[in-house]
């Protein structure tokens, strides 16, 4: 592939592009601005700030990427973006640079499906191989673990973690943390269960899925405490030895959470 810039696109002196990137018509790549091999930037997209973009994302028409965090204390200091390979950022898309009252840098890791409309705030640490659906709103510093799925119009309270492998349904609320493998929705969310198929196809074994549902009822069902579970759940990893790292996974989540996680007792 060789590089492909169009000539209405504007690229400023600075900015650092792969031979091989394409650019389409009327888009603006701003002079702090690193993109990897084989990225494609659409017509009319703008990327700014300190932003680094590795090899082959694909961003549609109309993104807007490495603006200024949304943020009034946000004093013009330099804050960065950082984003991975294989992305696919959609139309309209949004997302901002951190700020310094937290790490600094806003980040998004490879492979993610990010569908138009999606809003990506300072400072938000966003795993691999995740699907963000049309119009998901994210506050500022959320972290989201790798292959969560978040439904269409779903909006989530700033500071949230939300866990690997976990499926949050359409215009769901989301003000507490959510732990890997559950998946739920809701004004406000509320947990219906484990994300059993997903986890078959990302090969879990019947042993690793048995152990993770355990867990899921020591939490939502019996209604213990956190630290109680989190107890409950190391019990689990000597009942199920298979299933150690995929429980580690939870017990690690469990005991990171700060806001607090859904339907539990504190």
């Amino acid at each position: 592939m060789q590089q492909d810039i169009h000539p209405t696109a504007i690229i400023s002196p600075g900015a650092v592009l792969d031979k091989s990137v394409q650019v389409g018509a009327y888009s603006v790549i701003g002079p702090n601005v690193t993109i990897g091999q084989g990225t494609v930037v659409g017509s009319h997209c703008v990327i700014d700030g300190h932003t680094k973009i590795g090899k082959n994302n694909t961003f549609y028409r109309f993104c807007s990427i490495g603006g200024i965090p949304q943020d009034k204390k946000y004093d013009d200091e330099i804050t960065y973006l950082e984003i991975g390979d294989g992305n696919t950022i959609r139309e309209f898309v949004t997302i901002n640079t951190g700020t310094v009252q937290d790490i600094g840098v806003t980040r998004l890791g490879n492979n993610n499906w990010i569908m138009a409309y999606v809003h990506i705030a300072h400072d938000c640490q966003i795993g691999s191989d995740t699907v963000i659906a049309n119009s998901v709103q994210l506050a500022g510093h959320i972290q989201i673990g790798d292959w969560a799925v978040l439904g269409g119009l779903s909006a989530v309270h700033q500071y949230v973690k939300i866990g690997a492998h976990s499926m949050i349904g359409g215009t769901s609320s989301v003000r507490q943390d959510i732990p890997p493998y559950v998946i739920g929705a809701g004004d406000p969310f509320k947990p219906v269960g484990v994300n059993t198929e997903g986890l078959r196809r990302r090969g879990y074994k019947p042993t690793e899925l048995l152990a993770i549902k355990e867990a899921y009822k020591l939490i939502y069902r019996r209604k213990l405490k956190i630290a109680e579970a989190y107890n409950e759940i190391l019990e689990l990893q000597k009942k199920y030895p298979e299933a150690n790292e995929s429980l580690k996974l939870l017990i690690d989540f469990l005991k990171q959470s700060e806001r607090g996680i859904y339907n539990s007792c504190y």
